[in-house]
Formats: C-alpha cells, sequence, structure tokens
C-alpha cells in the first residue's frame, strides 16, 4: 500500500477533499483517509473488508452504519452506501459512475466542517471499484454517542429537554443554512443529538448530495429543506403524538 497523488481530475468536475485527505490504494479498493489517521491505513482496509460479508444488521433507518475500532481507542463510523426505495432491490449498494459518491460527500464535509457548519467530523471514504465504473462506497465519520432527533423525541418525555434540544437543531439547521450548505435529504434521521459538556448539541449527518454555495443559502432552497424536515416528522409520527404541531413549528416553522 502507498499513498498516490490526490489530483483534482476532468478540470475540477471531480471531487477532491484536499491535500489533509492522501489516498491509498490496495487492489481495487481506494481509501481516502485525514492525514493523522495514516498509519491506520492496514488496519481500516482490513476491517471494511469485514463489512463486506455484513449485509445488515448495523446503525441506522438503513442499517448501513458500523464502528470500526482502531488502535488507541478511536472509533470511526462506517457508513456503507445503500440505495432506498425500489431499486435497492436491485442494486442494494452498487453505484455507476466515475466520481464516487462517497469521496464527493467527502469534499463536502471537510469543507462544511472547515467553515463551522455542525456536521459529524469528517475522517475518510472508501471505495470498492467492482467494474468499469460500478462501485461500492463507505463515509466515516468520527463515531458519536448519542441518538438520532426522532429516536430522542419518541423516547425522553421532559418538556424542557425537548424544547431544549428541539431550539438546537434549529439553530445548527440555520447555521448551516447561513454558512452555505444546503441539505438534499434533511429529516430526522439525520439530525443526532450528542453531549457537549452537560449540554446537548445537534450534529448534522449525511451529506450525500449536499451543495456549497458561496454565500448563504437562498430562501426558496431553504424552505425546499424546512419542507422535507416536515414531511419526515409526518411520516414518522402522523397522528402528532410525539411531534405535535407548536414543536414542528419550532423545528420547521411550518
Amino acid at each position: 500500500m502507498r499513498p498516490s497523488a490526490n489530483v483534482r481530475l476532468g478540470a475540477g468536475l471531480f471531487a477532491d477533499p484536499g491535500p489533509n485527505f492522501p489516498r491509498f490504494g490496495l487492489g481495487r479498493r481506494l481509501l481516502y483517509i485525514r492525514r493523522d489517521l495514516a498509519p491506520s491505513v492496514p488496519a481500516i482496509f482490513a476491517q471494511l473488508e469485514g463489512l463486506d460479508t455484513k449485509g445488515g444488521g448495523g446503525a441506522g433507518n438503513r442499517g448501513s452504519g458500523f464502528i470500526l475500532e482502531l488502535e488507541g481507542g478511536i472509533e470511526l463510523f462506517a457508513r456503507q452506501a445503500r440505495r432506498g426505495g425500489l431499486v435497492r432491490f436491485f442494486l442494494r449498494d452498487l453505484y455507476l459512475g466515475i466520481d464516487p459518491r462517497p469521496v464527493r460527500e467527502l469534499a463536502v464535509a471537510a469543507e462544511a466542517a472547515r467553515r463551522g457548519i455542525p456536521v459529524a467530523e469528517p475522517l475518510g471514504a472508501a471505495v470498492q471499484w467492482t467494474g468499469p465504473a460500478l462501485y461500492r462506497g463507505v463515509f466515516l465519520t468520527r463515531a458519536l454517542a448519542g441518538m438520532t432527533l426522532w429516536d430522542l423525541l419518541r423516547t425522553d418525555d421532559d418538556a424542557m429537554v425537548r424544547a431544549h434540544v428541539i431550539g438546537n437543531a434549529r439553530g445548527a439547521i440555520d447555521r448551516m443554512h447561513q454558512l452555505g450548505l444546503w441539505h438534499a435529504d434533511l429529516n430526522l434521521h439525520n439530525l443526532f443529538v450528542t453531549h457537549r459538556g452537560e449540554s446537548f448539541a445537534v450534529v448534522i449527518l449525511d451529506l450525500d448530495k449536499a451543495k456549497l454555495f458561496r454565500g448563504p443559502v437562498a430562501a426558496a432552497m431553504r424552505k425546499r429543506n424546512f419542507a422535507r424536515l416536515a414531511r419526515s416528522a409526518r411520516k414518522l409520527d402522523p397522528a402528532g403524538r410525539v411531534i405535535d404541531a407548536p414543536a414542528l413549528l419550532a423545528l420547521t416553522g411550518m
């Protein structure tokens, strides 16, 4: 295994996570990993290969998340790219393209973190080529302790905690928009509640197909994010028992 040059290809048409994420190759696998984790590349490759045999049973609403444990107590969260909708029955984890989506997500997440947007700390991305322009992908972040916003709201009946967390979630989304990030699939599973000191913090997950802008996100695009989030709440809780109208208004403005 050796690091290869992290070159922007195709006159900027391909994602480049930047020099802080060198690229390593092993057979048909490519791994972009944050520079300080380079000594753990062999262990990461070995654990990623083990994920291929699991096929499910992981964390997240698609069962695609797994913990990778490295020496020194470092834990990575590996999210396998999985399809939704009817296509998942035919191409569950296979994608077509020459610009792999996990690498593009890494480039977006690294820039979002640099701007101070509250996203899960990006650590790397992996691609396994299975044929010409056909691949499986994995996105890597630092593992977080906590639960999704949906899980917290449906299990915690403390009104003060719920109001505090909803306020933090709305603040995280507003900061995301103000700093130029638009989320392609904002829902209650992609807002993650974790502890920060003696309080709670909300971080934003899953930036697949997210878009970055030089300035704040336009009002119309912000509205699309909030509408998607409101649909998520109504789908998960159609009777409004978990997220009542005032809570939904505080979270989405709708």
